[in-house]
């Protein structure tokens, strides 16, 4: 008989090196995480080749009550309990979040305009109070970095993932005034990626501080069911929000599968608790038409594999577009963060601009969406304060549609390039609905595949998230019908943006001084599994 075959050991949270994806594999000699792991004895079941048996490993499994006694790291009990508990934790987390953002939002750009300027002011100057409030939450944001410290960002977040397990509590309160800040002043990114880096915070937190788990891998868990939290929250969608958190740890499909489904429990825990609290609805916020789609066809998948390669395209032009505003922002020396308030401040002379011409541009998008993609009047739209901006700008054709997506872009990384914390996921949404609509004038495509489509073929090719984007934009509008589309739109966009993002890439790498002034992860899960998004930052 052979040797019985050494079971590796996951090393702890404090050790420089990890064994990754080692679930099932536990701590104490050769213990599984669901179970205990045995050699069956030699008239044991086993493998045979020829006379000579060979043994093999088998699980034994132990009862649940066995189990919860225990309490062993990675059983079935403990990851229920954990879940649980960093649900309720996330989901108040998110409401209070919520509360503060929209009550601030409402005092902002609604109480102080009616009690205060409506008829007091003189009509042609009501449109300055964009630039008023944009400029004063600008500075916030460049204050808060400098006197709370560096909030980091999502792919700061996914990097502490894959190589901590765990995101420093050190970071939450930055990202709470930053993201504040920044979603206040109008800025193109929204509370997801704020929420996910709380939320991730907090899921390590009590891992390691409450339950005084030591096993990274088990850590990492609970770091990722606080990210499946918080996005599941936000978007109301338990199953796509949980799987967002997942695929968003890697640039071709779903890392980390082993906590899956403990993940996307917590999702639903932190779902119920922050709908209950808050009381919003668990029901799609959008309606692109009248008449849903009442089926799908062959066809649908041509349709949404053609306007996912349109996405694709945008997408590679908007990276190669940041790129250089990232470079611009190097050439000035804004990166460093002792000039965080100057940098804002410059941003915001864009995003202010764009946003007193198309306000369609303004805020992040959630609510927006659903005026750009039914074209609706600016009246309609819920944040900004005036509607109309400087002149009274409407989308009521195909060119104007066009000139809403564009502009959009521009916003959004003028925003990221200004050290604006926030999500760009509702924002690339938005812009997508925008050339929807503008290439539905042209090609005759149903106006709800043609938005969400392009919707989901932008957002794939930044954040590499094909079926999670899927779930999301699919249940948010309710279309039930389209996810036949939007998954060939999206999953088209991934792969044809695998080597364009290379390409983009190779051209950076081909001029290393501008590299190195940049000093930003530009496209770097090109590089590495461990970074995600084309978006460079400065962190």
């Amino acid at each position: 008989m052979s040797k019985p075959l050494n079971i590796p050991r996951i090393e702890q949270c404090d050790t420089e090196e990890e064994t990754l994806h080692s679930n099932g594999i536990g701590e104490e000699g050769g213990e599984s995480m669901y179970g205990t792991m045995k050699e069956l004895s030699k008239n044991g079941p086993g493998v045979t080749f020829g006379d000579t048996p060979k043994p093999m490993l088998g699980k034994v499994h132990s009862s649940f009550w066995e189990d919860l006694k225990s309490f062993a790291a990675g059983t079935i009990p403990q990851s229920i309990i954990l879940a649980i508990s960093i649900g309720i934790v996330c989901g108040v987390a998110a409401y209070f979040y919520y509360i503060v953002l929209f009550g601030l939002l409402d005092f902002t750009w609604h109480w102080i305009p009616e009690k205060l300027i409506i008829g007091k002011w003189p009509e042609e100057l009501y449109v300055m109070w964009i630039p008023i409030v944009g400029f004063l939450m600008a500075a916030g944001v460049g204050f808060s970095v400098v006197l709370l410290g560096e909030p980091g960002d999502l792919a700061y977040t996914i990097k502490c993932v894959h190589e901590k397990a765990y995101i420093s509590m050190s970071h939450v309160m930055p990202m709470v005034a930053a993201s504040q800040f920044s979603i206040l002043g109008g800025g193109s990114l929204g509370p997801e990626a704020p929420l996910v880096a709380i939320c991730a915070a907090l899921g390590g937190f009590v891992s390691r501080k409450v339950f005084k788990q030591r096993n990274r891998n088990v850590v990492r868990k609970h770091t990722l069911m606080g990210m499946a939290g918080a996005l599941a929250a936000f978007f109301g969608c338990p199953l796509g929000g949980s799987l967002f958190a997942l695929e968003v740890n890697s640039r071709m499909g779903v890392e980390y599968f082993e906590h899956m489904l403990e993940a996307i429990f917590c999702g639903e825990v932190c779902l119920a608790v922050f709908r209950g609290l808050s009381g919003l609805p668990i029901e799609p916020i959008w309606s692109i038409t009248a008449e849903k789609l009442e089926g799908a066809d062959p066809l649908q998948v041509i349709y949404g594999a053609f306007v996912g390669l349109c996405g694709a395209f945008v997408a590679f032009l908007f990276a190669m577009f940041h790129s250089k505003v990232m470079a611009m922002y190097a050439h000035f020396g804004l990166l460093d963060n002792k000039h965080a308030v100057k940098r804002a401040l410059s941003a915001a002379v864009v995003i202010i601009t764009l946003g007193m011409l198309i306000p369609q541009t303004m805020f992040w998008g959630e609510f927006e969406f659903q005026q750009i993609s039914t074209m609706a009047p600016a009246s309609e739209l819920d944040h900004i304060w005036p509607t109309y901006g400087l002149i009274g700008f409407e989308m009521d054709t195909a060119w104007k549609c066009l000139i809403v997506g564009f502009a959009k872009l521009v916003a959004i990384s003028f925003t990221v390039a200004g050290g604006y914390r926030g999500g760009f996921i509702f924002p690339f949404f938005a812009a997508g609905a925008a050339l929807g609509r503008a290439l539905q004038a042209v090609v005759p495509i149903p106006v709800s595949i043609a938005t969400l489509c392009f919707a989901a073929g932008i957002n794939v090719a930044i954040t590499r998230t094909s079926l999670a984007t899927t779930l999301i934009l699919s249940y948010l509008a309710g279309e039930q019908s389209a996810i036949t589309a939007i998954l060939s739109a999206s999953l088209c966009s991934l792969f044809a943006t695998g080597y364009m993002v290379s390409r983009l890439c190779a051209s950076l790498f081909f001029f290393p001084s501008f590299f190195s002034v940049v000093k930003v992860h530009v496209c770097s899960y090109v590089l590495s599994d461990c970074y995600v998004y084309v978006l460079p930052t400065n962190n």
